[in-house]
């Protein structure tokens, strides 16, 4: 069956999310999570939900504000079984946006023919306990679909939908590593629901000053 434009399809899964949140709290009946978060974490619920609401959330990417150095890896090929990577510099800049409840990168590169900004915006929703993270460029002009997700014992992990080319593909974004000086972030793309994912891009981050 085709997919549903990725955007649309994000937009309701997010949304079917903060009700099995809001339901784990005391809400309605809880929902059952569709096909686009298989391999997703689990929702909270009970002790655990009451946890992450004790655990407010809105100061996991903290860690992150400032300028780093990027050494980037990224996968010539994708989906064709070769593991041929190429790394190229960058340099990104964190810093926050809405009194806290969220953040900015702007990231630049000299890779892709020269000029090339990125930017990351993420954003806290108190009421799920959950992060939303935006991409751009100056090669596209709009807005990616976001990831969404939390962190958990250290590790922070994203979920969502987006394209490679023509394909629909599910994202999972993680976040590891992290230290006051060093941070590593990788994506993957899955092809068939979360079964099986292949990483495409691994970022080192190295604090500047």
């Amino acid at each position: 069956m085709p997919l549903p434009p990725p955007d649309t399809v994000a937009a309701a899964d997010i949304d079917i999310v903060r009700r099995r949140l809001l339901a784990a709290a005391g809400g309605a009946a809880a929902l059952p999570l569709p096909a686009a978060w298989a391999g997703a974490p689990p929702i909270p619920t009970g002790r655990a939900m009451q946890t992450a609401q004790a655990q407010d959330g809105r100061h996991d990417f903290d860690f992150y504000l400032g300028r780093w150095h990027v050494r980037n890896q990224r996968l010539k090929q994708r989906f064709v079984g070769i593991d041929e990577w190429e790394t190229y510099e960058a340099t990104d800049e964190s810093r926050p946006i809405l009194g806290g409840l969220g953040s900015i990168d702007d990231c630049r590169t000299e890779h892709f023919g020269g000029g090339f900004r990125g930017m990351a915006i993420r954003i806290f929703d108190p009421k799920t306990r959950l992060w939303r993270a935006y991409w751009s460029s100056n090669r596209t002009g709009t807005l990616d679909p976001p990831v969404v997700g939390g962190f958990k014992d250290g590790i922070g992990t994203f979920y969502g939908i987006d394209k490679d080319g023509d394909r629909a593909v599910r994202v999972r974004c993680l976040w590891s590593e992290i230290s006051a000086a060093h941070v590593k972030w990788e994506q993957a793309f899955s092809i068939d629901e979360g079964g099986t994912w292949e990483t495409n891009l691994v970022m080192h981050m190295t604090r500047i000053g």
